[in-house]
């Protein structure tokens, strides 16, 4: 007879193997479609009999997919390391120095997550334009860091927070100063949390689209999301060549978040906790 608590088991994990195949119906879809020739791709069949690679390679190679991939790519590491460096510093003065204003501070910072990114996208072209940033990466990136700071800087001040003052006094003892104690201490320390923080900044500007479309004119320095767009408005008949395309999009993001899933899921557990 089966107990009560292996059912429960059984159950969740029934539960569990069900949401996780429903989740994943799309992303198999996409991957049969783009191993189909495009005359096979509404045919019945969900894995194909002859699978092909050239809907990869074709969409590689068409116009500069190229560029734009690369293009992403630059944006979203320099992103990635300005806005961790940046909030990092910025946490560690929450969660550890005292100053006027820091409560205020921090509360400004807490309104500025809860403001709709579509209402800032008209006053951030105006200060875009007046810093001759329009058509240009930097103003991409500039605006990607500002836009995610104040949730990094939300969610390293945890992490900060939780490290023993006995290390932190014990490094200023031992002749440390703040930037010291913060680089060799405080940084090693919050490990996981600066790497989930680095998947989240990497994922937000490489996927973000909206800002992009707003500022970019130039078409050799378009970004993978515009670019995609384009692609499907361009080849949108050969539903293989754009589901390749969308595929080779998504590569980065797999990489990443592969190279640090054990940082990201200990940090999110972490975080958790201290929540």
């Amino acid at each position: 007879m089966v107990s009560r608590a292996l059912l429960k088991r059984i159950l969740i994990y029934a539960a569990l193997i069900i949401g996780a195949l429903v989740m994943m119906i799309p992303f198999l879809y996409t991957v049969s479609t783009a191993l189909k020739p495009n005359a096979f791709v509404f045919t019945a069949d969900f894995f194909p009999d002859r699978p092909t690679a050239q809907n990869f390679v074709d969409a590689w190679g068409s116009n500069n997919f190229k560029r734009y991939f690369l293009n992403s790519l630059k944006v979203a590491i320099i992103t990635t390391f300005f806005t961790v460096a940046i909030a990092a510093t910025q946490a560690y003065a929450f969660a550890r120095m005292r100053f006027p204003g820091k409560d205020l501070l921090f509360y400004m910072y807490l309104i500025a997550m809860m403001i709709p990114a579509m209402l800032m996208i008209i006053p951030q072209f105006l200060e875009a334009r007046t810093m001759g940033l329009l058509n240009t990466h930097l103003g991409l990136i500039v605006f990607y860091v500002v836009g995610s700071i104040p949730f990094q800087t939300f969610f390293l001040r945890g992490f900060f927070e939780a490290i023993p003052n006995e290390l932190l006094e014990a490094s200023y003892i031992d002749g440390a100063n703040r930037f010291t104690a913060f680089a060799r201490i405080a940084v090693p320390l919050a490990g996981p949390g600066l790497g989930t923080a680095a998947i989240f900044a990497f994922l937000a500007s490489w996927d973000e689209f909206t800002w992009a479309l707003t500022i970019i004119n130039d078409s050799g320095l378009r970004t993978l999301p515009i670019a995609l767009r384009l692609f499907q408005a361009q080849h949108g008949t050969q539903w293989g060549l754009v589901f390749a395309a969308s595929l080779i999009a998504i590569v980065p993001v797999v990489i990443v978040f592969v190279a640090f899933q054990n940082v990201f899921v200990k940090g999110i557990s972490t975080g958790g906790i201290k929540g």
